[in-house]
């Protein structure tokens, strides 16, 4: 007699190897407990509507809490020739419990009981990755209210552009965060639906109540189309996809974590415990953290290429190519809540060098702008101004100054309507104070943004 649930069609058995690559087991064993939630709660379901006695789901309930207990007390090894966490576990309930076990699959297939475990690992991870986001959130948005009023250059090309407040700028990374998290919070829409019932595609002809499993399982709605419900996985690819764009932007901060920790720029130290040292070069202390995150943006975002080219060509409905969308979620979930957690660590423990970021926009022509601004007020038009300072930082770059060191009949010479109030208007520290748009640089703005943030984290 055939090991296999299907064995019954076939006369010959799968030679080990073959059982090897067929088989899953290896990875969805991840799914233990929503397998096992699944189960009672069809189990209680069956019974419900007369289809199994209430002693029957009595006694399959308490074996399947004793099954995941042991696994997770690792009293059970698995089989690859029971293919995967299903089988496995029906296999050993039955062995346990007899033949109440073995009415358990009563008006379901693992088609539909896949998806169901996929949908509630995925509904409980991404809520999971949702609290991680808000925690880092936190963090960046505690660092900004420490550093309004330090100021540092901002950059375009990599070229130091105008100087704004080291808060603005990672804050930029607290709204980057913000649209990943309502992202995440959307996709639970399509997240959180029951496809348990659906069966193999076309539903049963058992007397089954798929909205009470939905209710028991805390699902908020269930697929209306059986086909559907099996065949569905644009819940995995958008998963994958808001990880992978959230990954991006902390590769994105990470290469400025990186940058920011050069002896050139000397912007921040971070601490001993998120760095690392050379194996010959006794100086150096890498930011290796920051390194390894931008560099698993490849990882996350190749798990979403390869689940949208597995699903391209599949005709409807369940294809054993669906196995494949599980290692790649998993590793990518794993991934996220990694860099998410290394990354919150690596900025609460930091220092940001206030007086080094403060002395960099005075040796330096960030406030470029601000002397043509300076000769619009004079009612120079702006293309004129742009010139005329473009012709006096030349004249600087020759002489080897910057703009606070020119002498003011150096400025008269370039145009008369600078007068000596140019010095005071070109600190840094007052270019700041003069952006006053909304959602600018400026300290005002800074501070209603800051508290804008902090009204969302406590919504």
């Amino acid at each position: 007699m055939s090991n296999k649930a299907w064995g019954g069609r076939f006369e010959a058995q799968p030679e080990e190897w073959v059982d090897e690559f067929n088989a899953s087991i290896d990875f969805d064993q991840n799914l233990i407990d929503q397998d096992v939630q699944g189960s009672i709660a069809h189990a209680t379901m069956l019974a419900n509507q007369n289809i199994i006695s209430q002693d029957e789901a009595h006694t399959i309930i308490e074996g399947l809490k004793a099954i995941q207990k042991d696994v997770h007390q690792n009293k059970i090894a698995f089989k690859a020739s029971l293919e995967d966490i299903h089988l496995n576990i029906e296999h050993e309930l039955i062995q346990r419990v007899g033949e109440a076990g073995g009415k358990l699959h009563t008006g379901r297939s693992r088609n539909d009981q896949v998806a169901t475990d996929m949908h509630l690992y995925t509904k409980e991870e991404v809520n999971g990755i949702i609290e991680l986001i808000k925690s880092l959130q936190q963090t960046i948005l505690s660092i900004a209210n420490q550093h309004v009023d330090t100021i540092m250059p901002g950059y375009t090309h990599l070229q130091r552009a105008q100087p704004i407040s080291f808060a603005h700028h990672i804050m930029t990374y607290f709204w980057m965060l913000e649209r990943d998290k309502s992202r995440f919070q959307d996709s639970m829409k399509r997240i959180d639906i029951s496809p348990l019932g659906a069966a193999a595609l076309s539903g049963t002809t058992h007397p089954i109540d798929r909205h009470e499993t939905q209710k028991s399982l805390n699902f908020s709605a269930v697929y209306e189309n059986s086909l559907d419900a099996v065949s569905d996985r644009d819940y995995i690819v958008e998963t994958l996809h808001n990880i992978s764009l959230t990954m991006v932007h902390l590769s994105r901060f990470s290469e400025e974590i990186i940058f920011w920790s050069t002896d050139e720029a000397k912007f921040i130290t971070l601490s001993d415990a998120f760095s690392t040292g050379s194996s010959i070069m006794p100086q150096k202390k890498n930011p290796d953290m920051a390194e390894l995150i931008r560099g698993k943006v490849g990882r996350t975002t190749g798990h979403l290429m390869s689940m949208l080219v597995t699903l391209k060509g599949l005709p409807l409905a369940y294809n054993k190519d669906m196995q494949e969308d599980k290692e790649g979620l998993f590793d990518a979930i794993h991934t996220i809540k990694g860099s998410l957690k290394i990354f919150e660590g690596m900025l609460d423990t930091m220092t940001v060098n206030t007086n080094r970021l403060n002395e960099t926009v005075t040796k330096d022509f960030s406030n470029a702008t601000e002397l043509a601004d300076y000769l619009v007020s004079k009612n120079v038009p702006f293309r004129t101004a742009h010139e005329i300072v473009g012709k006096i930082v030349l004249d600087c770059i020759n002489k080897g100054v910057y703009l606070l060191d020119v002498p003011l009949e150096d400025y008269q010479s370039h145009h008369e309507s600078i007068e000596a109030d140019i010095y005071d208007f070109l600190k840094p520290e007052n270019c700041l104070k003069r952006r006053k748009s909304y959602g600018s640089t400026g300290q005002d703005a800074v501070k209603h943004q800051l508290s804008v943030a902090q009204q969302l984290m406590n919504s």
